[in-house]
C-alpha cells in the first residue's frame, strides 16, 4: 500500500507531503489546487508510468525538483526518490519490477481508466528477462471510447471492451458475469433502484454487436450505450474492476504464481454525475465491492478518492475510522497551496459540511440569501436601526429565504426586542 508521498518543487506548491492512511484517503479542496495532480503522482509512484502528462517541475536556477515515496510491502517499507533530469526531460526511476506487488486502478473523471496488473504489466528493462521475452505494456490506458469498444493497440487485442465482454460473459454465464451482476447490485443507488442487466439486443443495421441492456424502473430494457452519464460511469467502473481481476487471475495461473494480496484504487470525483441519493451510498458500496471482488478475506484494499461532495463526506461519518482513514484538504493560504490532514470529527449533515473548515462556504444558501443575511446581521449588531432600514432588510430576506428558513427565528426575536416588529 502507498504509505507516503513527498514533493519538492513540483506541482502547485514548493513542498507537499502525505502520510497516507491504509484504507481510505479522501482529498478535498478548491478547483485548480492539485487534487487530480496528487492522484497522477500516486499512480506514477506505484506503477512507474504516467497516466497522462508527466508532472511538470518548477523551473528556476538552483531548484532540485524531487518526488519521493514509500509503500508498504510484505517484508517492510520500500522507498525511492526521483530528482527531475532536466537534460533527459524525465523523472528517472530504478530499473526492474516495482517493489509494490499490488494491483492499481485509476478512474478519471472524464471516463478514462488506467490499470496496472503485477501479473501482466512490467517495466521494460527487467534484467532477469531474456531477450525473447514478450514486451509487456507498462500499463493499460483506456480512453473513454476504448473502455466500451476495446483496447487494441497495434492490432493486439488487450481488452474486448465493455460491450463485447458483457455480451460474451452473459452468453457463457460464467464467474465474470456473476461477479459483474453482484458488483452492479452493490453499486446501485438503493435496493429499489438496482442496476440489472437485461437481454441482449441490436441497436442498428450498421452495428453487428449484441448490445447489453439495462432494466429500468419504467419497464423498458435500454441499451447500455443510451443510459445516463451517471449509470455509464458506474457500469464502466464495475466492468473494469471485474475485468482487471479476472484477467489477473488468468495471468497468475499462466505464470504459476499466487494472485495479488493488494488492490489500490485511485478515483477522481467518484460522485460525478450522481444524484444526491446515490452520492450518499457510492463510496461505501465501492469499498464493499473491492473487498468482495477477490473472494478472499486477506486482500488489502486502499482507496485514494478526490471529492467535492459534502453529502458523500456526511454519509461516511458512521464508517470513518481515524486509524485506517484520512481526510486531506488542499487550501490556498497567503497565495500558497497548503495540504493538511484534517482532524476527523463529525460535522453533521451536508449543510454543516458545506460551512465547515473543509469547504469554507459561508452559507449553504443562494448568493442572494447570503447577501440578505449578511445585511440583516449587520443591522442586528447596531444599537439603533431606522424603520426604513429594517423594512428594506426584511423585504430582501423575504425575496430570498423560504418561510421555514431557521434564520427567521433569530430575525423575528431581534426585531421584537428592538421594537421594530409591529
Amino acid at each position: 500500500m502507498l504509505a507516503r508521498l513527498e514533493l519538492h518543487h513540483v506541482g502547485p506548491a514548493p513542498h507537499l507531503e502525505l502520510d497516507l492512511a491504509p484504507r481510505l484517503n479522501l482529498i478535498t479542496g478548491d478547483n485548480g489546487l492539485g487534487k487530480t495532480f496528487l492522484l497522477d503522482v500516486a499512480w506514477w509512484a506505484l506503477t512507474r508510468s504516467w497516466a497522462s502528462h508527466p508532472a511538470a517541475p518548477h523551473r528556476a536556477p538552483g531548484l532540485k525538483p524531487t518526488i519521493s515515496f514509500r509503500y508498504h510491502v510484505k517484508n517492510g517499507v520500500v522507498g525511492h526518490s526521483s530528482q527531475y533530469d532536466f537534460r533527459a526531460q524525465a523523472w528517472p526511476m530504478k530499473r526492474g519490477f516495482p517493489a509494490n506487488p499490488g494491483m492499481v486502478l485509476y478512474a478519471r473523471v472524464d471516463g478514462s481508466f488506467s490499470v496496472w496488473d503485477p501479473a501482466r504489466n512490467t517495466w521494460k528493462n527487467v534484467p532477469s528477462l531474456s531477450v525473447d521475452a514478450p514486451d509487456r505494456p507498462p500499463a493499460y490506458h483506456f480512453n473513454p471510447k476504448e473502455v466500451w469498444d476495446g483496447l487494441e493497440p497495434d492490432g493486439k487485442v488487450l481488452c474486448n471492451g465493455l460491450i463485447r465482454d458483457l455480451a460474451s460473459w452473459k452468453g457463457r454465464g460464467d464467474a465474470s458475469f456473476l461477479h459483474l451482476m453482484q458488483g452492479l447490485e452493490a453499486l446501485s443507488p438503493s435496493e429499489h433502484e438496482r442496476l440489472e442487466l437485461g437481454e441482449l439486443t441490436r441497436v442498428s443495421l450498421e452495428d453487428a454487436r449484441d448490445m447489453p441492456t439495462l432494466k429500468t424502473l419504467y419497464g423498458q430494457e435500454v441499451p447500455v450505450v443510451y443510459v445516463s452519464a451517471a449509470v455509464k460511469r458506474i457500469i464502466a467502473i464495475a466492468y473494469l474492476l471485474v475485468w482487471t481481476w479476472q484477467e489477473h487471475v488468468q495471468a497468475s495461473r499462466l505464470l504459476n504464481q499466487e494472485v495479488t494480496k493488494q488492490i489500490i484504487f485511485l478515483v477522481d470525483e467518484l460522485e460525478a454525475h450522481l444524484h444526491p441519493r446515490w452520492q450518499r451510498t457510492i463510496l461505501r458500496s465501492l469499498l464493499r465491492v473491492l473487498s468482495a471482488l477477490t473472494g478472499a478475506e486477506d486482500v488489502e484494499v486502499q482507496v485514494l478518492a478526490v471529492t467535492h461532495s459534502p453529502l458523500l463526506l456526511a454519509s461516511l461519518e458512521p464508517l470513518f475510522d481515524p486509524e485506517r482513514d484520512a481526510l486531506w484538504n488542499l487550501d490556498l493560504v497567503n497565495e500558497q497551496v497548503v495540504l493538511r490532514r484534517e482532524v476527523w470529527r463529525r460535522r453533521g449533515d451536508a449543510n454543516a459540511w458545506l460551512t465547515s473548515d473543509v469547504f469554507d462556504l459561508e452559507e449553504p444558501r443562494s448568493l442572494e440569501a447570503e447577501h440578505a443575511i449578511r445585511r440583516a446581521e449587520s443591522l442586528m449588531r447596531r444599537d439603533h436601526v431606522a424603520p426604513e432600514e429594517f423594512a428594506a432588510a426584511r423585504d430582501e430576506l423575504r425575496a430570498s429565504l423560504p418561510d421555514v428558513d431557521p434564520f427567521w427565528v433569530r430575525w423575528r426575536f431581534w426585531a421584537r426586542e428592538a421594537g421594530l416588529d409591529r
